[in-house]
């Protein structure tokens, strides 16, 4: 399931460029948030009224932090390579890894995952758009937070109950940026695309992320999540032809090893 989820999100990652010209990054992201959550709607039905408020709020809190990843990482797809964008928004699971970690070998995985982000970004070169380096390393914090707030969900709400409230919340949060982009550009060709992709990004692998959670402690599943970059070297290479130099393949490597080796040090 998180295989297939990580497939689905650098594949729609990748389509999702051929919207920016017309609705703009923030504006594309907005139209896919917004047709998933008339999606989760329409099946789960969520009976709001009669949730817990406190599971109500959580829900809600997932939808704010979901559509800020959102945003954040497609603007950041927009400035600099997929895989680049990928590997820097892999430090939030990495993240949440090394916070669970036993023992003092779990210091030693940020070092080397920040040697991998310096290998991507080549400081050293000026040639990184920093902008969108930042804009992913956001959508890490937020991908981080993402994780820990599905699995709190997951557990609490049946079905994709949480997925039904944190949708529209995401939509809602993200108009502000997203609808003064899309509206000029907005066309029955646009909305079917739009369409389409939300299915693969993020119907497809929130529901595959949210089931996964409820299988697996947050650790592994962040360990899981090391495959992410290099599915985007892929998909980056295939669809859109970007090929990393060298050094930011090794810096990818790096980032990968970093995640996996805080997996395998953190709590269950």
């Amino acid at each position: 399931m998180a295989v297939g989820a990580m497939a689905s999100v650098q594949t729609a990652a990748a389509a999702s460029t051929g919207l920016f010209g017309s609705v703009g990054p923030a504006g594309s992201a907005w139209l896919r948030l917004c047709f998933a959550a008339l999606v989760f709607v329409a099946v789960a039905r969520p009976k709001v009224w009669a949730l817990p408020r406190a599971d109500l709020g959580w829900s809600i809190v997932l939808g704010g932090v979901t559509g800020a990843m959102t945003v954040l990482y497609v603007e950041s797809i927009a400035r600099i390579p997929l895989a680049m964008a990928t590997a820097l928004e892999f430090l939030g699971p990495l993240a949440v890894a090394v916070l669970r970690r036993t023992g003092r070998w779990g210091l030693v995985w940020p070092a080397l995952a920040l040697a991998g982000v310096l290998a991507l970004t080549r400081p050293w070169q000026g040639g990184a758009d920093l902008v969108g380096v930042l804009l992913a390393l956001g959508a890490a914090f937020c991908w981080g937070a993402y994780i820990l707030l599905t699995q709190r969900v997951g557990e609490r709400l049946p079905g994709v109950q949480g997925l039904a409230i944190s949708l529209p919340a995401a939509a809602l949060a993200t108009a502000v940026v997203g609808l003064p982009q899309a509206l000029p550009g907005i066309s029955a060709q646009v909305l079917w695309q739009a369409a389409a992709l939300a299915l693969l990004l993020p119907v497809l692998p929130f529901t595959l992320e949210l089931l996964a959670l409820r299988r697996l402690p947050s650790a592994v599943f962040g360990v899981l999540m090391c495959l992410e970059p290099a599915m985007a070297v892929l998909v980056g290479l295939v669809l859109l032809g970007q090929v990393p130099a060298a050094v930011q393949l090794a810096g990818i490597v790096l980032v990968i090893v970093a995640g996996v080796g805080a997996g395998r040090t953190a709590k269950a």
